[in-house]
């Protein structure tokens, strides 16, 4: 059973909204700007230790793809933590979502496949009519999580075609951080100097990253893309649940039935957007990341 390939993808799952929810229980103490830039450093560390990325040799469109790879990762990571500050975990992701759902109807060349962007719609309509819990900003930061999600997604496949390997991660991770670390200096080092912080931020690093990412990998030997993408689709049930467990998020039966709308939509749109049966496997680098 603790081989199976969907439950390493849903252990994933459960480990990234844990470590999105031991992040959002440090806010008081370290700002999400130095939390994301503390994630960030850890998953590169850690991507160092086992990968030698090739750096000599390559061309100018090589960089350009992994620096826009990076920049979208930085962006992902720092806007769905301020989303985080503002509104509930599962509000977050469920909005978030919307970006990678609109990729994959947009994949897709059936007019049918637009009930899922109805669905969707609808459910985001009823966290708006809802209201609790919600903040503008908030709201605002996780839909700019759900652009740069969809854009990480589009460009993890073109850094696939560049570098080999995990090479073109190491170095979009490199750019992601480098991104952020004027913006985490700007907020302040103090709390960085806690070791308290320290490790409860590389904590969030493994859980959001590391393991999450590593057991894709493994689960991708035996699954399709496609079949991890619709587990995937669970994620915005899964922040809801890690917020009631792990902060005391509360939310309402209109805000369920929300996630759940986002929830069917995105597993939906996922099978409707996957490849024939016999097409070829997807990159190691294109493994959609995690949500939060």
């Amino acid at each position: 059973m603790l081989g199976s390939p969907v439950l390493l993808v849903l252990v994933g799952i459960v480990s990234v909204q844990g470590g999105a929810a031991v992040a959002k229980g440090l806010f008081d103490e370290v700002s999400p700007t130095g939390l994301v830039w503390l994630r960030l450093t850890t998953s590169l560390l850690v991507l160092l230790a086992v990968v030698r990325p090739r750096l000599r040799g390559r061309s100018r469109a090589d960089w350009l793809v992994a620096a826009g790879f990076g920049l979208s990762l930085a962006t992902m990571n720092w806007s769905i933590y301020q989303s985080f500050l503002r509104i509930p975990l599962g509000v977050a992701v469920t909005i978030e979502f919307t970006g990678p759902l609109l990729l994959a109807v947009l994949g897709s060349r059936r007019a049918r496949d637009l009930v899922w962007v109805a669905l969707a719609g609808l459910g985001v309509a009823l966290l708006g009519l809802d209201g609790r819990g919600l903040s503008w900003s908030g709201v605002a930061f996780a839909l700019l999580a759900g652009a740069a999600w969809a854009a990480y997604l589009l460009l993890s496949a073109r850094t696939g075609r560049h570098w080999e390997g995990l090479d073109g991660l190491v170095v979009a991770s490199g750019v992601a951080v480098l991104a952020l670390t004027p913006a985490m200096l700007a907020t302040g080092t103090a709390a960085l100097t806690s070791t308290h912080v320290l490790l409860l931020g590389a904590a969030v690093g493994v859980l959001s990253s590391v393991v999450p990412y590593s057991l894709e990998l493994i689960a991708l030997r035996s699954l399709t893309p496609a079949v991890v993408g619709v587990l995937m689709s669970l994620e915005p049930a899964a922040a809801a649940l890690a917020g009631l467990l792990l902060v005391h998020e509360r939310l309402g039966v209109v805000q369920c039935l929300a996630i759940a709308c986002v929830v069917v939509a995105s597993a939906g749109a996922t099978r409707a957007a996957a490849p024939p049966a016999d097409a070829p496997a997807a990159s190691a680098v294109e493994v959609p990341p995690p949500a939060a």
